[in-house]
């Protein structure tokens, strides 16, 4: 836990500073030291949910009789 701890509020300086800097505004650095984060952990989320399903997806053995259609990108 002291770890998570310690890369949040590594997290959180770098968001501060990266958004102080780029403006000048400590109210902007701070509303992107809050806001940055609490959205990357939802992105983060989403990404750990897809990822899951394209692992489960690829561990499935192929039914050559009734095959799924491809999906191209």
């Amino acid at each position: 836990m002291t770890k998570t701890l310690s890369f949040a509020a590594v997290h959180f300086s770098v968001a501060f500073t990266v958004g102080y800097l780029m403006t000048g505004s400590v109210v902007v650095g701070g509303a992107l030291a809050l806001v940055e984060p609490a959205v990357n952990t939802v992105a983060y989320h989403l990404h750990e949910q897809v990822w899951k399903s394209l692992e489960a997806r690829r561990q499935r053995p192929l039914n050559l009789e009734n095959p799924e259609p491809v999906m191209s990108a």
